[in-house]
């Protein structure tokens, strides 16, 4: 719960998103007839009863896709997904990792991530993260919950994540967030040819029945759409701009998968042998946040930053032929829209 003076954020209905780890478990028989609160103290006996509840407050722990109250009755079989909060003297380690840094002043901070740094700590991923270089950036954000993250993207995907520096900032942007009027665009390389210039997926997003460290279109889950354009045909691949209306976990990786066309690189939702050695040898999910937009949270003004590609993308699209898809001329062709 984010407070700001005499309003509240219950964060029950948000959560950052894109990336994110859980513990999954399924409810045994011998607790059927307990409450909800009662089951997760026998099955995380490591974490204290008041810890667990307190996350189910904050939409931590979901139960069949759902955020439950702790009074509610278990019977066995329901699936649970826990969003373990770090220990204390983890989570506030700040280290010494370095970020490129697009926008900074007293409100927000803007960067441009690497791919292959974990944003936020997590199951498996207790340090060497970009909130741990956070805390080390600027110690005043250890005073803002989670180091004044707001928004993830997948350890894999590149480019543009804003930072709150403030409790103001960051009620704002969350705001704004819930409200969808944060402008995410990302360039995706996807296998295969569209027959079309543009479209939209509009499809619920949650986590795979089965396979659960997955997500997947399902009818009972969370809205999620995902707007996007062809830029290029390259062949056996395809240059997309890609815009998030909603914020799901693996939202556009999900989407295009759904689709028919996976993101080239992709090591969950690909499942794609490429024909094209070039693609097959890409190690990661094509996937660039390249322009980020919104309105400041103290002179509300409309602001919008552009992160260059990456080397490994940029390299990939020039051996395919491309023709160049730089900022420059997304920025003009103003493709997708925000509203």
């Amino acid at each position: 719960m984010i407070i700001e003076n005499t309003r509240v954020i219950d964060a029950s209905d948000y959560s950052p998103d894109e990336e994110s780890d859980f513990v999954t478990r399924v409810i045994p028989p011998a607790c059927a007839g307990l409450r909800l609160d009662q089951a997760l103290a026998r099955l995380f006996p490591e974490h204290s009863r008041s810890r667990l509840q307190a996350w189910l407050k904050v939409g931590r722990i979901r139960m069949n896709d759902c955020s439950p109250d702790a009074c509610s009755k278990v019977w066995g079989g329901e699936r649970l997904e826990v969003d373990i909060e770090p220990p204390a003297e983890q989570a506030a380690q700040a280290e010494d990792i370095r970020f490129p840094i697009v926008f900074e002043d007293d409100c927000l901070l803007v960067i441009d991530k690497p791919a292959g740094l974990v944003v936020h700590p997590g199951n498996g991923n207790w340090s060497g993260t970009l909130m741990n270089g956070l805390l080390a950036h600027d110690a005043a954000l250890a005073a803002i919950p989670r180091a004044g993250i707001v928004h993830r993207l997948d350890k894999d995907t590149s480019g543009l994540l804003v930072v709150a520096k403030t409790l103001a900032a960051q009620t704002a942007l969350i705001r704004q967030l819930q409200e969808r009027s944060v402008g995410r665009h990302y360039l995706a390389l996807a296998h295969g040819t569209f027959d079309h210039v543009e479209g939209e997926v509009d499809a619920p997003i949650a986590r795979h029945p089965t396979q659960r460290t997955r997500m997947a279109v399902v009818a009972s889950g969370r809205a999620a759409l995902t707007r996007y354009r062809v830029h290029e045909n390259l062949g056996t691949s395809t240059l997309l701009e890609c815009r998030l209306a909603t914020g799901r976990t693996h939202q556009i990786r999900v989407h295009m998968a759904h689709l028919g066309y996976p993101l080239v690189g992709d090591p969950v939702y690909g499942r794609h042998q490429p024909t094209d050695p070039r693609l097959a040898a890409f190690p990661r999910q094509a996937l660039h946040a390249f322009r980020l937009g919104l309105i400041h949270p103290a002179s509300g003004k409309t602001m919008q930053w552009f992160a260059p590609l990456p080397a490994d993308l940029a390299a990939l699209l020039r051996a395919l032929g491309s023709r160049g898809m730089d900022n420059a001329r997304f920025a003009a062709h103003g493709a997708v829209r925000d509203e």
